[in-house]
């Protein structure tokens, strides 16, 4: 069985989009995933297909009804549907590669796309949406952020990549940022390909590999090591705490 996707939004045709093109584009082709998009208006119930309201307790702007939101949501996503439901919010938890990961290895996705100020929070709970935000940084609207989760997540689908490996050597892989690449010409300029990538010597390669990894990550991402190095700490509390749980009363 395919991914796929079903994007509720104001502007459909914005879907694929980028995800036409290149790898995505030809594992659409293919069948790999399928993309639909659901225009939100047309569960409007007034000759204007009105989809927003002003916000409760006043304030700028307008907010996306829950009623109109809903009955798109039920719509593509039916009772029993197993796919997640998210909504691209910069209130959201941040999109990691381990949530990328996740998503490529369910069945699919459906994503609300917001607009205007946000949306009314009872369908939020009422449709178990989970709030997911690709930076700290506002868009126009959702629809720029489900296409960068989609293509986050439709490259890892079985047999999209050329080499499998390219996935797993990538940054935010294994908690570090990637290493620095080169190919030809051997001279640019005046600087150099290292020497130590033109070796042979694969084991001092992915040495250097490593180590300039770690350099790049301490200059540019502390928080990425920092996290690291409390992940194994955590699982070390959770494992004794769960040993203590099992442990048989005396």
């Amino acid at each position: 069985m395919s991914f796929a996707a079903s994007v509720l939004t104001l502007y459909p045709e914005m879907f694929p989009g980028a995800l036409g093109l290149s790898l995505a584009g030809r594992a659409l082709e293919a069948g790999t995933w399928s993309l639909e998009a659901v225009q939100i208006r047309d569960f409007a119930t007034d000759r204007h297909r009105t989809v927003d309201d002003t916000p409760a307790g006043g304030g700028a702007g307008m907010v996306m009804r829950a009623d109109v939101l809903a009955r798109a949501i039920d719509h593509a996503s039916p009772r029993g549907d197993p796919r997640p439901r998210l909504l691209m919010s910069p209130r959201g938890k941040p999109l990691t590669q381990a949530k990328v990961r996740e998503l490529a290895a369910g069945p699919g996705v459906v994503i609300l796309c917001g607009r205007f100020e946000g949306v009314d929070q009872r369908v939020i709970e009422a449709r178990g949406l989970e709030e997911v935000s690709v930076g700290d940084f506002i868009l126009s609207g959702g629809e720029p952020a489900a296409l960068v989760l989609l293509d986050a997540v439709v490259r890892l689908l079985p047999g999209v990549m050329g080499n499998e490996r390219s996935g797993e050597e990538e940054s935010f892989e294994n908690g570090l940022l990637e290493h620095p690449h080169y190919t030809r010409p051997q001279e640019f300029e005046g600087r150099q390909i290292p020497d130590v990538l033109i070796s042979g010597n694969h084991g001092r390669i992915a040495a250097w590999r490593r180590a300039e990894a770690e350099r790049l990550t301490q200059e540019r991402r502390p928080d990425l090591l920092a996290s690291a190095q409390a992940a194994p700490e955590r699982a070390a509390i959770a494992n004794k705490g769960a040993a203590r749980r099992d442990k048989p009363p005396k």
